[in-house]
């Protein structure tokens, strides 16, 4: 027992370890914020995503010594796991030291046999500490003057750089707050009753830092988000302020880079963020506040406990079938499974291998709200008589050296799991006109926005991207992204006889990383209307000279701002007061 009680406190060790230098990572963010280290941002990101395999790393290297010939011992495992599990039996983040323990399983098994005998596929703790979120909310309460409260609520969240004009932000707040706030059909202010809970640190990402809380009064609560930007000239200030649990949810979404946040109990922040986004999945909120892997632990359990609940089979996605990918999904589910196909219909020429790169990237990519999370899964066992015949069917033709069926389940070795989203072509079938102007322009959008990033998405058709129900256009199929600094954008040249401008194939040479923009008109060639909005909006895209001079940015350490809300919605600075066109 002796050495099963090391093997668990090593592990454990290792838990500390890594979760130490995740928050002195995190802690840096402020600092990187206030001088403007936007590229020291992304850095710091990348190294925080890397942490956790190469904390992982460490510890198998020490457990392996440890338990020697019993490190493949399945009743060694269930005596440590119950050691494990009273070491930290009232531990603060027992939930996200269960993942790292299961993650020490899963690296030694290759994700075989994860029975929560071994493993921690269930907590006896539940899935998340009833942790008290009091401690990281700070409280202000209206009384007289609002300004009053909005100046002590920004001055209380000041940084070491000053507000660019604190008495033209405490204006807008106000006016946003009797002009958004008092309309809202699902917020009704008690007088002598209107109070602000507020979590107590900023959250950081890309280019902002932000403030999040909710207004209450009586029974009515409102949740706020204070995006607060930073001119670069030595000053802060406040972009807008969002209220609602959409647009909140907006800013916390699965299609953005993790946030950083000093948060010693994650659990305390994610209940209370819980509360202002009830539609929004817990995995999700781990997931956006840096703990991917322990939403993927959550995301399972819900999904265990979810097709325990349902009937329903499992179907081919609708939608045109990928060339790479093979997707399913379950009606009942928001969610879409994706496995990389044994072989690829043509022109497609890559291995599986080069496609998981592909994901990796996106992983560690600022992902600009154009992109989605994913969570990758290994030898992910399902109940076999779930799935429909024609699915069957389809993963036994497309993918036969990913399937195996054990008894009454059915195991796939590999595949992602991503929010479901409409198609957008398909949603492009039933939209009205002025539906189709707005997503055309979003996808517009997209495709800028994730150039911006350094992303070119390669296969741009409609089909690859989805309209989400916030109705953001977001990019779902990574096969063919790059760089866009690997990229080469050209001209098409002008022919220079008659021979030449009749020939079926370019008889100029072509690179292998070559593109010419003047041929992306042909992602609409199926859908007119589509092309005549998308055109009205983003004929720039057809030019070589506007992905190079992205290019030119990006290779001159430029980071471009991307803003999770529109563009109508940010505080008129430079006119210098507040008119209605704010809002």
């Amino acid at each position: 027992m002796e050495r099963r009680e090391r093997f668990a406190r090593i592990i454990l060790n290792g838990f500390e370890s890594y979760f130490a230098e995740f928050q002195n990572i995190t802690l840096g963010a402020r600092s990187r914020f206030e001088n403007a280290d936007w590229l020291g941002i992304h850095e710091a990101t990348t190294e925080r995503l890397d942490l956790y395999k190469l904390k992982l790393q460490s510890v198998l290297g020490t457990v392996e010594l440890v338990a020697g010939e019993e490190l493949r011992n399945y009743d060694f495992w269930r005596d440590a796991r119950k050691i494990y599990a009273g070491l930290i039996r009232k531990h603060s983040n027992f939930e996200i030291a269960e993942t790292f323990y299961n993650s020490v399983f899963n690296a030694v098994f290759q994700h075989r046999q994860v029975r929560n005998d071994f493993t921690f596929v269930f907590s006896s703790q539940g899935d998340i500490p009833l942790a008290d979120s009091s401690p990281v909310l700070r409280h202000y309460r209206v009384d007289g003057d609002p300004r009053d409260t909005l100046h002590a609520l920004l001055t209380e969240y000041r940084l070491s750089i000053p507000y660019e004009d604190l008495d033209r932000d405490v204006e807008f707040l106000l006016h946003a707050v009797k002009t958004q706030l008092t309309e809202s059909a699902d917020f009704e202010f008690q007088p002598g009753d209107v109070r602000l809970e507020v979590l107590n640190n900023h959250f950081y990402r890309n280019k902002g830092a932000y403030i999040v809380g909710r207004i209450l009064s009586g029974q009515d609560s409102m949740p706020f988000a204070l995006p607060i930007l930073h001119n670069e000239r030595g000053g802060v200030y406040v972009d807008t302020v969002l209220f609602g649990s959409d647009r909140v949810s907006v800013v916390f979404s699965f299609t953005r880079s993790y946030f950083m946040v000093d948060a010693t109990i994650p659990s305390q922040y994610v209940l209370f963020l819980a509360k202002l986004m009830p539609a929004k999945p817990i995995s999700e909120i781990y997931n956006c506040m840096g703990f991917n892997k322990h939403g993927k632990t959550y995301y399972h359990r819900s999904a265990v406990r979810h097709m325990e609940a349902t009937t329903d089979k499992f179907i081919i996605a609708p939608g045109i079938k990928g060339m790479v990918m093979s997707v399913f999904t379950l009606p009942s589910y928001p969610f879409v499974f994706k496995i990389i196909k044994d072989r690829f219909t043509p022109p497609k020429d890559m291995t599986r291998e080069e496609v998981k790169a592909k994901y990796r990237l996106v992983k560690r990519a600022d992902r600009a709200g154009r992109m989605a999370d994913t969570q990758e899964f290994t030898n992910l066992a399902f109940a076999r008589d779930r799935f429909s015949d024609e699915l069957m069917e389809e993963l036994y033709e497309v993918a036969p050296s990913l399937i195996s069926e054990q008894g009454k389940a059915l195991i796939i070795g590999h595949l992602y799991v991503e929010r479901r989203m409409t198609p957008l072509n398909l949603f492009l079938q039933d939209a009205s006109d002025d539906e189709l102007l707005a997503v055309m322009d979003e996808y517009g959008n997209a495709i800028k926005q994730l150039a911006a990033a350094n992303i070119f998405p390669g296969d741009m058709l409609l089909k690859n991207f989805g309209v989400t129900r916030h109705g953001r256009v977001v990019f779902y199929d990574y096969d063919e992204i790059v760089p866009l600094t690997d990229c080469v954008f050209r001209k098409i040249p002008e022919p220079r006889n008659e021979i030449e401008e009749m020939a079926s194939q370019p008889w100029y040479s072509v690179g292998p990383n070559d593109i010419f923009p003047e041929e992306f008109r042909l992602f609409f060639s199926g859908n007119q209307r589509a092309r005549k909005a998308f055109d009205e909006r983003h004929t720039d895209l057809y030019e070589a000279e506007f992905w190079q001079s992205l290019q030119e940015q990006i290779r001159g350490g430029y980071v471009e701002s991307f803003y999770p809300y529109r563009r109508r919605l940010r505080f008129p600075r430079e006119s210098g007061g507040v008119s209605s066109g704010a809002q």
